[in-house]
């Protein structure tokens, strides 16, 4: 398993080992953890309310799993000792006539660790992973005004467009508009 140091309070990123069963019914447990309290704590990340742990098993082992082991998708996790406390991914299953781009998705840090850097870590190792499987242009999207904007302004990602009512939030009361942004790797 390829890792990342962090600077930050002690957290360590790893890239998963989708091979290990021990470690991938573990982590699915820890993701699945992840995105239930980050749904039920309002981020907009495509599920809304009821949002169950089951539901969030499912989403990990029948959509990302597959693009682990199929090496369309990375998924880097932020680790504070042994538990998962945030995860980054990058979509590397691009178009031929687009080898050089990835797309990030789902940034989740669990509400407890929010404010701490973990995001940031996370990116910074999505972006040093990316150049090293040959990306140089990173693409995503994001709900215009949130925090995760902020932070991916802060880190040279440069807005392309708003597109409004794009998406329900995480309780179906709201259309929110989402920032689609890029960042051109060095």
């Amino acid at each position: 398993m390829s890792s990342y140091s962090a600077a930050d309070g002690g957290i360590r990123i790893d890239i998963w080992d989708s091979h290990s069963p021990a470690a991938t019914h573990q982590d699915i447990e820890s993701l699945a953890e992840v995105l239930q309290a980050c749904v039920q704590a309002g981020a907009s990340v495509s599920f809304v309310l009821p949002f169950s742990l089951e539901d969030g098993k499912a989403f990990w082992v029948d959509q990302i799993l597959p693009g682990v082991h199929a090496g369309g998708r990375c998924l880097l996790m932020a680790r504070a000792g042994e538990r998962i406390v945030g995860t980054v991914q990058l979509d590397l299953a691009t178009p031929p006539n687009q080898p050089h781009r990835a797309e990030v998705r789902k940034l989740l840090v669990a509400p407890g660790f929010r404010r701490q850097g973990v995001a940031r870590a996370l990116m910074l190792a999505a972006e040093a992973e990316a150049g090293r499987r040959g990306r140089s242009l990173l693409t995503l999207d994001t709900v215009t005004g949130g925090a995760a904007e902020a932070l991916y302004r802060s880190l040279g990602y440069r807005v392309t467009g708003v597109i409004p009512d794009y998406a329900w939030n995480y309780d179906s009361t709201v259309l929110e508009s989402t920032t689609v942004m890029y960042k051109t790797l060095l």
